[in-house]
């Protein structure tokens, strides 16, 4: 555990609103719940999009938010000027390397290109043994159906080894989510060497 007193999830997600409302409505209640349940936030440190609206939720609750942003992307996201702490790094690379060093697991909510790039790394990972924290997905609407599939399709291909099917979990709720995260990481510390 990161804390004595506080687990972190990172959450990757977009730096976009999307489409559709319910992404804005979940991240929201992904941070309220975070906050009731005393799970502080680690995320890419944007005030906008649903980066924004988690971490804004968070924060309104009186709940740890870390920031982590690479120097090149402080204007282009517009770093969150209300943050706990925001770190700024040299590069991409850094970013995930930090936010891995600062969160005790992971939760991708809908986004683009740099939720899937932060998602996959982090699988891969732990695939590699870089770390054995839990990866979740928040499948909101159905969002990440075409993922699972395509990750389906890898595993039915031979690309994908069954075994890593276990290196994620996917949900529908926050809820759930946040329960089985704090189960898992507090039975894993509870549990000796």
């Amino acid at each position: 555990m990161t804390s004595a007193s506080q687990l972190r999830l990172a959450v990757f997600c977009g730096s976009g609103m999307g489409n559709n409302p319910v992404y804005r409505d979940a991240a929201r209640e992904t941070g309220r719940l975070m906050a009731l349940k005393n799970i502080g936030l680690v995320y890419g440190g944007a005030s906008i999009g649903i980066m924004g609206a988690i971490a804004d939720t968070v924060l309104e609750a009186g709940t740890e938010v870390l920031g982590v942003i690479p120097e090149r992307l402080m204007k282009k996201e517009v770093a969150h000027p209300g943050l706990t702490r925001l770190y700024t790094t040299q590069s991409m690379h850094q970013r995930k390397s930090l936010i891995m060093q600062l969160s005790d697991g992971f939760a991708a909510l809908p986004g683009g290109f740099g939720t899937y790039d932060e998602l996959f790394e982090i699988i891969t990972w732990s695939q590699l043994g870089y770390h054995n924290k839990p990866v979740y997905i928040l499948n909101i609407a159905g969002y990440f159906d075409p993922l699972v599939a395509m990750i389906a399709k890898g595993v039915e291909e031979g690309f994908i080894k069954e075994r890593y099917l276990s290196l994620f979990s996917v949900f529908e709720e926050p809820g759930p989510m946040l329960d089985v995260f704090r189960n898992h990481v507090t039975s894993s510390i509870a549990e000796p060497l």
